[in-house]
């Protein structure tokens, strides 16, 4: 990945504008993500950003039209707070550097190996964001499509921010009319069983059983599924074969188990809907703003 580090060249261009990018922190298969900080010349402050950094010549066309110019598309339209929020995107010559936010608490999955089950108080909160945020982007008719505890970063302050939106899409046409999707992308330890079908589906629908994948596993700091045989877990989602883990299962409140059940539900047409899981009695149990840990 070598032909992603940014060249000397780059690098004093986005010093001139106040940008100084760092230490490689992660990669994908055609982009690198980095370190960033971004110094604005009224102050000597400086904001932490991730610098994510696209090269289109070394992207196949299909990728590139399919995903990429659709990421930078969507990341221009949308703003939220409880969404990744994008700084700034540069281009130079045939390579794209998007800076964003910077969450320098890690992922949410990276969060669960180190501290085990979330707490169910906490656990509302970060549902109650992400779910949000998901609210907004399906608002403006875009669906996630690869929802996963890896793509919820947590802020300075602990809170959830969805992010990554390579496979992001709009669900309705030029004319207004709602477009099935038809591409099998994102984890599959997280993707619905109607993408695990490879039947044309809602992705709308689709991310709700991924954010019900992300409840489970924050619950029970474990997967719901075994996804290490394509039929098997099929199987077992149309059959709705998972099991809390005994160490919780005694503990979890019998509404938190419900609303696990209800978005866990392989029928897309009876699975809860976003609007309605946002209202569940257990997000709003005891009181969710006084529930708050960080």
């Amino acid at each position: 990945m070598q032909q992603m580090m940014p060249s000397s060249s780059e690098v004093n261009v986005f010093e001139q504008r106040g940008y100084l990018i760092g230490k490689k922190i992660g990669k994908g298969t055609y982009a690198t993500v980095h370190l960033a900080d971004f110094v604005d010349g009224a102050g000597p402050k400086k904001l932490r950003l991730a610098c994510k950094i696209f090269d289109k010549e070394k992207a196949p066309k299909d990728i590139l039209r399919k995903f990429f110019l659709r990421e930078l598309d969507i990341l221009t339209k949308i703003k939220n707070p409880h969404i990744i929020q994008a700084h700034s995107i540069l281009q130079r010559g045939p390579r794209v550097f998007i800076f964003m936010k910077y969450a320098p608490n890690g992922d949410l999955l990276n969060y669960i190996k180190v501290n085990g089950a979330v707490v169910e108080t906490q656990a509302k909160v970060w549902f109650h964001q992400i779910a949000s945020g998901l609210q907004y982007l399906h608002s403006m008719n875009i669906a996630h499509r690869n929802l996963k505890c890896e793509n919820i970063l947590l802020s300075g302050k602990f809170n959830a921010k969805i992010t990554d939106f390579g496979f992001a899409r709009f669900c309705t046409n030029e004319d207004g009319d709602v477009v099935l999707s038809q591409t099998y992308c994102g984890s599959t330890a997280y993707a619905a069983p109607e993408v695990i079908s490879g039947i044309p589906y809602n992705p709308k629908m689709s991310d709700v059983w991924s954010l019900g994948v992300i409840l489970f596993i924050m619950l029970n700091a474990s997967m719901p599924f075994d996804d290490s045989n394509m039929r098997k877990l099929l199987k077992d989602q149309m059959n709705k074969n998972w099991n809390f883990r005994s160490s919780v299962t005694d503990t979890l409140c019998s509404r938190a188990k419900h609303l696990i059940r209800v978005l866990l539900e392989p029928d897309p047409i009876l699975r809860l809907s976003l609007s309605k899981a946002l209202k569940h009695d257990w997000v709003h149990d005891n009181e969710l703003s006084k529930s708050k840990m960080y």
